[in-house]
């Protein structure tokens, strides 16, 4: 990002570079490694290098070609593209160097969620294979996507065969921010076939041999990597930015439960707090389902009940408010309540605050300013309520028994802030209200496109309305953790005021 834009930062990763290249003299590996470095007749735009490094000199170096400048990525902004692509001799191989993105550019249209085919018209790879490269390197920062493993390993597989070459795929693995980084890395023969692979979600240290023509067979369980990728993010996330502990609300609801899980298994359950607030809406079932799951978790828990305090506000509310009926306006002086409280605990305790509110929730405006929202990371945000679902059930059968109480997913979804209040009174099914937010949100599909799908006109036009007038609750909102194509995040750039509704 804008760090780029740091000359002491650039000058910082060249010192380093050096560093490297002094550490290898006299030693028989070979290092290809990335950096940044100065586009000097093109100042002050940069390059995005790969360089490789033997016995102390840098014998190859090889700029990113393809710059994508969709979703997540701006790399138009900082970077000037390679002029060419070139291929160098290693221990008698002829080999090339491509850069995360200049491998997509083979994949075409199919599955443009991941790439952006209409700025590229070039293929890295095919040139190097011209140019009579055997093996060809690639280093990734690739961010992580539901989905986008599957892709990845076919449309490499496929590059691989097509061209006669093998491939070396070597993928980041950490979170920075909002985004995850799966590592997942592998090694493909020419043949198309996998031989080796490393681990998910981890570093990891793998040692191939590029002649292997043994074929693993390696699958993928979406739910289990989204649930990785999220321990990850948020173990990441708090190390990065200095906190050892976390705190969040308990309401005994699925959300909050799952939250919890996770954080307990990014950090151990001892240095996480879940704090019950109950109001005189809540059912003691709430109350009982969280303290259960804190003794599954082994993590602490304390109750604030929020009922004085809440009486207290309407009491000084009076005046103003006289001849008023109540409606959403004390629903949310008691998620304020419960929001001012939490952030008091992460203070005091120097505790990270993490929010529990879904993607569907935040997509559709199911939540409060300062008051659920608050908090420093929304560690679920781009978790569809369905898969939430999935998740949790995951987590218990994984264990062999119940960690999130059984309770807890099978209560109908509640804000428990009036009596009687079920998530259903204003929104969708969540499985019918997903569909329409991943047409929406992440397909890029219109409201006749969707209602096409064979989605009711009516929740169609009104699930829209609610994604569109809440685009400055999203713009508020703490980060997120990015699992799916398209989240609320810094890859989706939509104004907050507008009148027109695609």
């Amino acid at each position: 990002m804008d760090l780029l834009e740091s000359s002491k930062l650039v000058d910082d990763n060249l010192h380093y570079l050096a560093e490297i290249r002094n550490f290898t003299r006299g030693k028989r590996s070979v290092i290809v490694i990335g950096c940044v470095d100065y586009d000097r007749e093109n100042p002050p735009m940069l390059f995005n290098s790969a360089v490789v490094i033997k016995d102390g000199e840098i014998i190859f170096r090889q700029n990113k070609t393809l710059l994508p400048g969709y979703d997540v990525f701006d790399e138009y902004r900082y970077f000037s593209p390679a002029k060419e692509s070139a291929v160098f001799e290693l221990n008698g191989v002829k080999a090339g160097i491509t850069i995360c993105e200049d491998i997509w550019a083979a994949l075409g249209n199919d599955n443009s969620r991941f790439m952006d085919q209409r700025r590229y018209h070039s293929e890295p790879v095919k040139q190097l294979a011209d140019k009579g490269a055997e093996l060809i390197i690639n280093i990734s920062a690739s961010p992580y996507v539901k989905g986008k493993r599957q892709v990845r390993m076919g449309m490499l597989s496929a590059l691989a065969k097509k061209n006669g070459v093998s491939v070396v795929y070597v993928n980041q693995a950490g979170a920075n921010d909002s985004l995850i980084f799966d590592g997942n890395s592998f090694c493909i023969n020419k043949g198309g076939e996998i031989y080796s692979h490393a681990k998910g979600f981890d570093e990891d240290l793998l040692i191939a041999d590029t002649e292997d023509v043994n074929s693993i067979d390696i699958s993928v369980d979406d739910i289990d990597d989204i649930r990785k990728a999220l321990v990850l993010g948020i173990k990441d996330y708090m190390h990065k930015s200095g906190f050892k502990k976390a705190v969040l609300g308990l309401s005994g609801g699925i959300d909050s439960a799952l939250t919890a899980a996770l954080a307990c298994q990014a950090i151990g359950g001892e240095n996480v707090t879940g704090i019950t607030m109950p109001s005189m809406y809540s059912s003691s079932g709430s109350v009982d389902d969280s303290y259960e799951l804190a003794k599954n978790l082994g993590l602490r828990i304390e109750t604030i009940a929020i009922k004085n305090l809440f009486e207290q506000f309407k009491t000084d509310l009076d005046v103003m408010f006289y001849g008023m009926i109540e409606d959403v306006t004390e629903e949310n002086i008691q998620a304020r309540i419960r929001g001012v409280l939490l952030m008091s605990v992460s203070n005091k305790y120097n505790a990270l605050l993490l929010t529990t509110g879904n993607k569907s929730e935040c997509a559709t405006g199911y939540c409060t300013m300062y008051g659920d929202m608050c908090g420093g990371l929304a560690v679920i945000s781009d978790v569809p309520k369905t898969i939430v679902y999935e998740i949790s059930e995951r987590i218990n059968s994984d264990a062999g028994k119940e960690i999130i109480p059984r309770a807890i997913i099978e209560k109908a979804p509640s804000a428990e802030l009036r009596p009687g209040q079920k998530d259903q009174d204003s929104l969708p099914p969540y499985d019918i209200l997903d569909g329409i937010i991943e047409l929406y949100v992440e397909q890029r599909m219109s409201a006749n496109e969707i209602v096409s799908r064979g989605y009711d006109r009516d929740t169609v036009d009104h699930v829209l309305k609610l994604i569109n007038m809440n685009e400055y609750k999203r713009f508020q909102a703490a980060p997120g953790l990015k699992v799916t194509s398209k989240a609320f995040g810094i890859g989706r750039r939509i104004p907050l005021v507008k009148r027109y509704v695609p």
